[in-house]
């Protein structure tokens, strides 16, 4: 990839444009309330997690860290803003005066970006005062469990491609900005370009694209337009040849890369039984000497249809809708909790939630790591409630864990290798060797437990569960 800055597009006086309204309307009456109730200053500890894997998905990828980090700090109140939620009674003035001035000031760690994690696993852990890490809760749950859903999902068709190459083609598919979205994180989860350009020069992702069928139907005869696609960007291309007869249209395909003195880059499928046509069309162009001309297939793909096309003849993938949609698990049912908070007497205090119906949290901060058995093989998620980092840590390396979490920004100040122009790329290194520990049993695509339990200890021995 090359190197790209992952800031949204400017507003008008060339600052990013905010993210403060991207938030639901009770942020900011919790907000309102605690300020005139006093508690909100108070320092808490806030948590980014799943309680459970989305069905299906045997373990999840992190995904939007950077683009986490971007909105953050786009996230303050533009005099716009100000006078919006004056005008339509959101808060009162001192809750507007509070918001003038706002800017996150406290501290987050979390999973790294790329890392798989599992139920339970802290992705994120948002220090600060109350009033200010709570109005974060929306923005990190938008970006988190979109982008972690289709990681997840991308991470899944990679493991069916075998090696073979995947391309986002999901634009069309979403929302704009999701698109670009989708295409960032699927690079995190293997894919290596997609088809969306603001994708491409917002975070440096190679982009692939040549024509459909449209272009031929435009022109009087296929031979036309094939001849005219191969004279603008060379007998490289890659050409679709099921607009009309599949076997007429790789013949003329060929015949028009040669015309230019060259060797057709590619055709590409989109319609009918994708595995007998591969076959059928490798078989023609090797009739045809088109021994180095490669197949590339679109249509409806998802990780199984992926897997279905393993033994055919097909060098390539590009993935819309499934991808986009997190193929069936459109989000990563991710929760955002306090889990720590100061009393009235300045003494941190665990809190968590006690409901029924599988949605209660484990209290206190926490930190993670993960075990690996005597092969090297990932065999556990350990999750550890302490008092303090070094006795969690302490714990952790007692255990044998390799420390998951990193500092990502430290009293407001953003640790730019999250999201500068290398990140991108760090993120989809570090999920191929993350994906490379689990055991067997994650790369199935059929529906089973979670590869890794995950087991919170705490170290005053209150605790310990295992999901």
């Amino acid at each position: 990839m090359t190197s790209a800055t992952s800031r949204p597009e400017a507003a008008p006086d060339g600052t990013a444009p905010s993210t403060s309204l991207l938030t639901d309307m009770y942020e900011l009456t919790m907000l309102q309330a605690s300020l005139r109730a006093g508690t909100a200053e108070r320092p808490s500890v806030f948590e980014l997690f799943g309680r459970r894997l989305p069905s299906s998905r045997r373990f999840g990828v992190v995904a939007g860290t950077g683009r986490l980090l971007d909105a953050i700090e786009a996230f303050t109140f533009s005099p716009a803003q100000i006078d919006f939620l004056h005008r339509t009674g959101v808060v009162d003035d001192t809750t507007l005066d509070y918001l003038r001035g706002y800017r996150f000031t406290g501290t987050v760690r979390g999973y790294a970006e790329g890392e798989c994690y599992f139920a339970g696993s802290p992705l994120l852990t948002v220090e600060g005062t109350f009033a200010e890490a709570c109005i974060l809760e929306t923005v990190a749950l938008s970006i988190y469990n979109y982008d972690c859903a289709v990681a997840s999902a991308a991470s899944r068709m990679t493991i069916a491609a075998h090696g073979r190459p995947c391309v986002d083609f999901g634009a069309r598919r979403a929302h704009e900005q999701a698109a670009v979205a989708a295409a960032r994180a699927a690079v995190v989860g293997g894919f290596v370009g997609t088809s969306c350009l603001e994708a491409g020069m917002r975070y440096g992702i190679p982009t692939v694209g040549t024509s459909a069928h449209s272009f031929t139907l435009l022109h009087d005869s296929e031979e036309e337009a094939f001849a005219a696609q191969v004279a603008s960007l060379g007998p490289g291309t890659t050409i679709l040849v099921d607009t009309y007869d599949i076997s007429r249209g790789v013949e003329r395909a060929v015949a028009a890369a040669r015309a230019a003195g060259g060797e057709l880059g590619a055709v590409r499928l989109d319609s009918g039984d994708l595995v007998a046509e591969a076959f059928k069309v490798r078989a023609q162009l090797d009739s045809l000497g088109a021994t180095t001309t490669r197949i590339t297939v679109t249509n409806d793909l998802d990780e199984h249809a992926i897997a279905a096309l393993g033994a055919a003849p097909v060098d390539s993938y590009g993935v819309g809708t499934k991808l986009v949609t997190g193929s069936g698990r459109p989000t990563a049912a991710l929760v955002y909790k306090l889990v720590e908070r100061a009393d009235a007497q300045g003494v941190m205090q665990e809190v968590a939630k006690f409901s029924e119906g599988g949605k209660s949290t484990v209290g206190g901060r926490k930190w993670a790591g993960r075990v690996a058995d005597a092969s090297g093989s990932a065999a556990e998620e350990l999750v550890v409630s302490a008092r303090s980092q070094a006795e969690a840590l302490e714990a952790l390396a007692q255990a044998g864990a390799r420390p998951l979490q990193v500092d990502l920004i430290t009293e407001g100040r953003i640790i730019e290798e999250h999201r500068g122009p290398g990140a991108l790329a760090a993120a989809a290194e570090r999920h191929r060797v993350s994906r490379a520990e689990l055991p067997y049993p994650a790369w199935r695509l059929s529906d089973g437990e979670p590869a890794v339990p995950t087991r919170h200890l705490d170290l005053d021995g209150r605790s310990a569960q295992r999901r």
